[in-house]
């Protein structure tokens, strides 16, 4: 099964889930996020591995992120590989299962 398909699958079981297990759902798909993130990432710098950071900086524009000059090339495809990340499935799982949850109250970032 990919992240993808397993995202959407925890997404899927959320709302009827009870509050014990969807804290364990989301904490599940916190770490499918972050491994997708992070397959992706490794692609669009493979992707842009030829560029110099002024054509990384011009592909950020393109994408429709602002950037500056103050930015690395690292920086920018970190920012190029977010903004791609979240317009995925999984992404858009994630951040919908994320909501449905905080609106129960439920949440991985804890209270102080």
């Amino acid at each position: 099964m990919t992240t993808t398909q397993r995202l959407l699958d925890l997404a899927a079981t959320a709302p009827t889930s009870p509050d014990e297990d969807l804290v364990l759902l989301l904490r599940e798909a916190s770490g499918l996020y972050q491994q997708g993130f992070e397959e992706l990432r490794d692609t669009v710098t493979a992707r842009y591995a030829g560029l110099s950071p002024e054509d990384v900086a011009a592909a950020a524009t393109a994408a429709g992120m602002p950037c500056d000059a103050s930015q690395n090339r690292d920086e920018l495809l970190i920012l190029l590989a977010l903004t791609e990340w979240e317009r995925t499935p999984a992404a858009l799982a994630y951040a919908e299962m994320a909501e449905h949850a905080a609106r129960r109250g439920i949440s991985l970032i804890p209270e102080e």
